[in-house]
């Protein structure tokens, strides 16, 4: 099964879950998502990956969250995918994607399940 990693090289968190996934013994794919923006088509996939509450995959902290003056709350799961695919610092990192299933690494432990 290919393991995929949405990675950002300058969170930690996103550091930590790659390091965990290495000493696993896990190669996972590296999606360095600021360098290769993802579509609105690949966010929403992602947000099914993830499954749950599609708010949970956006980060609200960042100044560009703040520049669409709403509350996750009032996103649908098409306004996030296209408020990350348009921003993608937005996205929650890391993500680790292994089938059919994908987990936000957050705290990195978090993927553990996903690998079993």
């Amino acid at each position: 099964m290919t393991i995929t990693i949405w990675h950002n090289p300058r969170c930690s968190k996103s550091r930590q879950t790659l390091e965990l996934l290495r000493k696993r013994g896990i190669d996972p794919t590296i999606r360095e998502y600021l360098k290769e923006p993802p579509s609105t088509a690949e966010i929403e996939k992602l947000i099914d990956l993830v499954g749950g509450d599609p708010a949970e995959l956006i980060r609200d902290g960042e100044q560009e969250f703040k520049t669409l003056r709403k509350k996750k709350s009032e996103l649908g799961k098409v306004a996030i995918a296209a408020a990350i695919a348009a921003h993608p610092i937005l996205l929650q990192r890391p993500v680790v994607v292994a089938g059919k299933h994908a987990v936000i690494g957050r705290p990195p432990e978090a993927v553990l399940p996903l690998l079993s």
